[in-house]
């Protein structure tokens, strides 16, 4: 069934309205909060998204499915390493956009949608590091290096401002234990 124009533009309205309030509220972002800040009322949002999460797996399936996209095609790239980090690098401005609320929903609710999501994250990341190893023994374990990049994320969105190449320079640390 197609969606009316008017109704079409007023998901799209809640949408961009989530994205903003969760960047900057993250768990304290509310579904209310959202609707006034989309123009529209809270009926209309809760017709589009009856839960907190309902919304969520909205917005993350999109950015994750563009993701786990550009790491794919990362694995056609000359430099394993190299690919392994620019993807590295998109996951952990990934996680940030929402100011942690993502990996706390995304690590403990199994069976979930968004922990759909994590799976193909997951996916993406192993194979890109199976690539770059080429053969380590021990194997690296894809789990270990998303944990470190999300407290990479995490501790980014520490840091005083102005120091905008943190993440950078974590992300490098972590690199230099990686193939």
């Amino acid at each position: 069934m197609t969606m009316r124009a008017d109704a079409r533009q007023n998901r799209d309205r809640v949408l961009a309205a989530a994205r903003n309030e969760l960047a900057e509220r993250g768990t304290q972002a509310s579904l209310n909060a959202i609707a006034r800040r989309a123009g529209v009322g809270p009926g209309t949002l809760y017709r589009h998204f009856p839960t907190l999460q309902d919304l969520l797996v909205t917005i993350v399936r999109d950015d994750v499915d563009t993701l786990c996209t550009h790491g794919r095609d990362l694995l056609s790239d000359p430099d394993p390493s190299a690919a392994l980090r620019t993807w590295l690098r998109a996951l952990a401005a990934h996680s940030t956009a929402m100011r942690g609320l993502l990996a706390t929903e995304l690590l403990t609710s199994a069976g979930t949608a968004l922990h759909d999501c994590h799976q193909d994250i997951q996916a993406t990341g192993a194979a890109l590091l199976t690539r770059a190893e080429a053969g380590r023994t021990p194997p690296l374990r894809i789990s270990d290096v998303l944990t470190a990049v999300s407290a990479v994320a995490w501790a980014s969105e520490q840091a005083p401002p102005g120091d905008d190449a943190r993440l950078d320079r974590l992300l490098d640390l972590v690199m230099a234990g990686l193939p």
